[in-house]
């Protein structure tokens, strides 16, 4: 495959997901009635998944900088295979979810008092401090990702490293930062 082809389907598979994620979020797409069962377990999940990935990334760093290029490999492809795990966990939970949960929404009634507002205080400022980043970051590493798996595959040692060296810190905090996020609305919400 030509780097011409591979940087159209990384461009497409990027926007697809940016657009079917906007989508959803906007709720533009309707869900079904009732959510299953399960689904109040998805953001535990991709909480343990991001979590999951923030060792792999690290431990795949430390075997890299090892020189064991296998592991190094093996462990990535593990990192992307639970990645790609948790966008499809993600986006199942917002086409099933109906609901947004809103940072210091105690009662769940989806509007903030102003004693909720009050409460949330400090807390709420460093939450979307650290969420927003985490949403546009989450956004952009996408084709970083892509591309640099592709290079890595393909033993193009040179662009994989260009690319890793910006990838690699981004797709980092996310993985953290969604743990952070999770942590911090899971008491907020109601379903």
């Amino acid at each position: 495959m030509t780097d011409k082809f591979i940087f159209r389907f990384v461009a497409a598979v990027t926007v697809f997901v940016i657009i079917v994620v906007i989508v959803l979020n906007r709720h533009l797409i309707p869900g079904p009635a009732k959510a299953p069962a399960f689904t109040p377990y998805l953001p535990l999940l991709n909480a343990i998944l991001n979590g999951t990935c923030t060792v792999l990334l690290l431990t795949s760093l430390y075997f890299i900088k090892q020189g064991n290029i296998t592991v190094h490999k093996r462990l990535n492809i593990i990192t992307f295979c639970l990645s790609s795990l948790f966008l499809v966990s993600y986006i199942l939970f917002h086409y099933l979810m109906r609901t947004d949960t809103h940072y210091g929404d105690v009662d769940g009634d989806g509007i903030l008092s102003a004693s909720e507002l009050a409460a949330a205080g400090g807390l709420r400022t460093l939450y979307f401090f650290i969420l927003i980043p985490h949403i546009i970051l989450a956004a952009g590493v996408l084709p970083l990702i892509l591309l640099s798996f592709n290079y890595g595959l393909q033993m193009q040692v040179q662009k994989h490293k260009k690319l890793v060296r910006w990838a690699f810190p981004i797709w980092l905090y996310v993985t953290i930062s969604g743990v952070i996020v999770y942590l911090m609305i899971s008491p907020f919400y109601h379903f």
